[in-house]
């Protein structure tokens, strides 16, 4: 009975698939035959991807800066005699906006280019 529910999942999901390559290429080479330009097929960049490539730079470094921060305080708190009740929200702080400000350095410079 498990055997035949595997099989039917397994069966729809490839003809969804199998339905829609072929209509597509159906699509193309109508659209070809009646003379479009073959351009229309390739997908062109969007800005968005842009975008989310600095997001995702900038996260990067924002996340380091967390856990630098929270080393750096560790550290400080193992070999000196600073309080650490103010000492782990300020350095974490501090160290992300530390790395906010490299990851938006690094995103400007990589979106000039």
């Amino acid at each position: 009975m498990e055997a035949i529910i595997v099989s039917l999942i397994f069966g729809a999901i490839f003809g969804v698939f199998y339905l829609y390559f072929s209509t597509r290429n159906k699509e193309r080479l109508a659209l070809i035959e009646k003379g479009a330009d073959a351009n229309i097929f390739v997908k062109k960049r969007k800005k968005s991807s842009n975008i989310s490539r600095a997001f995702i730079i900038s996260t990067a470094f924002l996340l380091m800066g967390i856990g630098f921060g929270v080393f750096l305080a560790s550290l400080l708190e193992a070999y000196t005699v600073i309080e650490s009740d103010a000492l782990y929200p300020a350095l974490i702080f501090f160290m992300a906006g530390l790395g906010l400000f490299i990851g938006f350095l690094q995103s400007r410079k990589w979106m000039d280019n």
